[in-house]
């Protein structure tokens, strides 16, 4: 299962970034509009990694003026860690799941439809947005028509709960590589938190992937509280994913995180 997620971790960027082999570790640059990616163990390494090779990434990461980020699966390259931490950077654990089975049945949250969003349609814009309101955040510019882009080219699906209006409470997407897919980016906006409308959506989503012959569903969650949450869809923890960022980025991440565990908190609470 691991050796699965840990092939998927290696494709999915490559729709959206280059690959730049750095020995032990790979580091995938955004090309185009998007969010910058980060590096990862090059695919099928398992062994140790060395302190130099994590620090020309960083140098790489620095000369190209994104983020010096690594994202891995502990369990699957556990010699990274002492690397990466030996550089100053700060690392942060998180509960890699795995759905069991079949999802388990949710409340269908009242007020909303909660549906799948797809190119043409007119809440596309408020699905998108929805996921960075969650964190006090506006999408970058350009957010909706990459998300439109992957879309179209199958590379992601996108579902949303949506108010009588039509506009986006919460959202969330899953991406599909092969029969792999993760659930990702999912955000309720403040105002509508308490009614389990990210729990509906992920509900959604893996119903989707499901439906499209996805064998292997994962999400990674901030924490043991939103775990929690989603352990009432079936999912349960396999590993630990871990991501280190220099300070700065790890400060946003954390403040990013918190965010999340609160509206995955108050979800549960009010399903």
């Amino acid at each position: 299962m691991l050796h699965r997620i840990e092939t998927y971790y290696d494709a999915v960027p490559r729709s959206a970034a280059r690959a730049e082999p750095f020995g032990p570790l790979t580091l995938f640059v955004q090309e185009g509009v998007g969010w910058p990616y980060y590096a990862r163990p090059a695919l099928g390494h398992a062994g140790e990694v060395p302190v130099a090779a994590v620090e020309a990434v960083r140098a790489r990461q620095r000369e190209l003026g994104v983020p010096e980020a690594f994202e891995w699966v502990a369990e699957t390259t556990p010699g990274l860690r002492a690397a990466v931490e030996a550089t100053g950077l700060t690392v942060h654990e998180h509960p890699l799941m795995v759905l069991e089975g079949e999802p388990l049945a949710v409340p269908e949250p009242e007020g909303v439809t909660v549906r799948m969003v797809g190119v043409a349609d007119p809440a596309l814009g408020s699905a998108v947005a929805a996921p960075f309101a969650a964190f006090g955040a506006e999408p970058p510019p350009g957010s909706t028509a990459l998300v439109s882009a992957r879309l179209a080219a199958g590379l992601t699906r996108l579902a949303a709960a949506l108010d009588a209006g039509g506009g986006a409470l919460a959202a969330g997407q899953h991406q599909p590589v092969g029969a792999v897919s993760e659930v990702v980016g999912v955000g309720t906006v403040p105002s509508a938190r308490r009614r389990g409308l990210g729990l509906a959506v992920t509900a959604a989503l893996v119903a989707d992937a499901r439906a499209r012959g996805a064998e292997l569903v994962f999400l990674t969650a901030s924490d043991a509280d939103v775990a929690r949450l989603y352990g009432r869809l079936g999912f349960r923890t396999v590993a630990t994913a871990l991501i280190a960022e220099s300070e700065t980025e790890g400060e946003a991440e954390t403040e990013a995180g918190a965010a999340e565990t609160e509206a995955g908190a108050a979800g549960a609470a009010g399903a």
